[in-house]
């Protein structure tokens, strides 16, 4: 069986290797992904019913639909879905999320650094309640874009409350 997170085409994602962005949500949401590598992102969530979430080395499938047109996809240890088509040329984004209901309940259960708490996440996930699904559909604004190394684990270290301030206000 193929690997579901191998790149289709992994020379033609390499443009996207590396970058690191900051997006705010048209519903004022604020979010910070990193492409770690062909297979990977990390992210920080800013703002939002989950703000002060962060994770390292989400595996992800990552492909190219156009010139500085990206879609990245994976399902985390919550159950929730994410799925970002990156528009680097326009610098907009358009992300859909998944939320399982308990998630939607309770969502400051996963408002942590996700790596330490893998079993926890996969218990809550386990006892649910999945169903009603809560999809968020919107659009973002990206503020602020800068390359980075692929497989730095400097660009996502810390928690959100943890960065100077002033962090996520950046602009280019």
């Amino acid at each position: 069986m193929p690997d579901p997170f191998a790149s289709t085409k992994p020379s033609e994602i390499a443009a996207f290797v590396g970058k690191h962005y900051i997006y705010t949500y048209d519903n004022g949401w604020q979010y910070e992904t990193y492409i770690k590598n062909d297979r990977h992102v990390e992210y920080r969530v800013h703002s939002g019913i989950v703000g002060g979430r962060w994770v390292k080395d989400q595996e992800a499938h990552i492909v190219r639909l156009a010139d500085g047109v990206f879609r990245i996809s994976w399902i985390e240890p919550t159950g929730t879905g994410v799925s970002l088509a990156v528009n680097l040329s326009d610098r907009r984004l358009h992300g859909t999320i998944f939320f399982p209901r308990w998630v939607m309940e309770a969502p400051e259960k996963i408002a942590v650094f996700q790596n330490s708490q893998i079993e926890r996440m996969l218990g809550y996930r386990d006892a649910g309640p999945t169903y009603p699904i809560e999809v968020v559909d919107s659009f973002a604004d990206i503020t602020f874009v800068e390359d980075c190394h692929p497989d730095d684990d400097t660009v996502i270290a810390c928690a959100p409350e943890a960065l100077p301030e002033g962090y996520a206000a950046r602009r280019n």
